[in-house]
């Protein structure tokens, strides 16, 4: 009956997503003294080159993990977006026919990256050999190693699948996906020489550790892609929390979002997009600059979400006295609660193995994780075992 009653509480607060996100769309400009835009009028797009590849991308790119319509992806291209990210996993393979169709005969006008999560050369290779058919395409720009975290779990035979793959002409450059907030892979690729591009977790939650390392690759001459920009997306705060239903302040993921912008070393961003209003709203990133009252907003954007938002640290790694991946379980609650993604949390959720999701943290006496940027992880992974398992 409890885990009923969370699935209806989850329902019932992503009913509320669309009323923030209309909120947040009408509000912001004014919020911050600018008149409103025309109806129909749309920022200009603005560029910047993607490290040593020379790919011009837009500062908004479009991250295609959660997106089913393709007419918010059309909508996208019209607009003048012309970075697109995709994966072999994501919604088992239907992304990425979705986006090659969305794309049809513009494909060239864009840049196009797609990702692997194989494990090995041989499995690599054929992955990218489905995702070049799913595209309806000969080659993708990027191709990714998907979602490592440090440098041990990149293989030799991994980074040979990627140079054969440039060498055939089926991709034009390489690099490595991470959702760590741990900064030690990006100076280790860096330093290999092999990588064209990292795709990273950046925020505005995330300590100078990382602003040091997003530095180091970007000058060593790779092209800096910034994924989770938004901290999680939380648009309200946790349906648990003794607070209640509140929702995050009209205008602070636009804030984000412009956070990561402003940052001279990154050359583009990937914030979800799920429907027109969205798309709209991350436009207007590119309109104005980052100001003063965006850092307000984010400094008490930070506060409400600090006990929710694991910054993927690694401080808790190895803490947990039933050996959970807390931080892996703790991302996959936020696809739930900060971005609506039920179905996506829960198959994530499902994937860190039956030994994980049979643990509950009721059947400790106390937990032995301790945070250090204040995320309630007793409460939340027992949230996630609750609406997940």
């Amino acid at each position: 009956m409890a885990s009923s009653t969370s699935r209806r509480d989850f329902l019932s607060a992503g009913l509320m997503l669309p009323l923030a996100g209309a909120s947040s769309k009408m509000s912001f400009l004014q919020q911050n003294g600018q008149p409103e835009m025309a109806a129909g009028a749309r920022p200009k797009p603005q560029y910047r080159t993607l490290g040593r590849t020379g790919l011009k991308v837009t500062t908004v790119g479009m991250g295609c993990m959660i997106t089913s319509d393709p007419s918010v992806v059309a909508r996208a291209l019209d607009a003048g977006i012309t970075y697109f990210d995709t994966a072999r996993s994501y919604q088992h393979g239907n992304n990425e026919r979705m986006v090659g169709a969305a794309l049809g005969a513009r494909r060239k006008e864009i840049v196009l990256s797609t990702k692997t999560e194989a494990g090995d050369k041989d499995g690599m290779l054929r992955q990218l050999d489905a995702s070049l058919k799913e595209l309806n395409t000969d080659f993708v720009d990027i191709w990714y190693i998907h979602g490592k975290s440090s440098p041990d779990e990149v293989h030799d035979d991994m980074i040979e699948a990627q140079q054969l793959a440039k060498q055939q002409g089926k991709a034009r450059f390489v690099g490595i996906s991470t959702h760590s907030g741990q900064p030690q892979l990006l100076p280790w690729m860096a330093q290999k020489g092999v990588f064209d591009v990292v795709l990273a977790a950046y925020n505005f939650s995330m300590d100078a550790g990382m602003d040091e390392a997003i530095t180091t690759a970007a000058r060593s001459g790779m092209g800096v892609v910034a994924m989770k920009v938004m901290a999680g997306g939380f648009r309200k705060v946790d349906p648990n929390s003794p607070t209640g239903n509140r929702l995050a302040k009209p205008g602070a993921l636009l804030a984000a979002l412009k956070w990561a912008i402003a940052k001279p070393h990154v050359a583009t961003t990937i914030p979800s997009m799920t429907d027109m209003d969205q798309l709209e709203e991350n436009l207007k990133a590119m309109a104005e600059p980052f100001s003063a009252q965006d850092q307000r907003m984010l400094t008490a954007h930070l506060e409400q979400i600090r006990p929710l938002y694991c910054r993927m640290c690694g401080a808790c790694d190895g803490t947990c006295q039933q050996g959970l991946p807390v931080a892996d379980v703790l991302r996959t609650l936020t696809y739930a609660d900060g971005y609506g993604q039920f179905g996506l949390a829960r198959e994530r959720f499902l994937e860190l193995g039956a030994k994980h999701a049979a643990v509950r943290c009721g059947d400790c006496a106390e937990c032995t994780v301790a945070c250090p940027h204040g995320v309630r992880v007793a409460e939340r992974v027992a949230r996630a075992q609750e609406l997940l398992a």
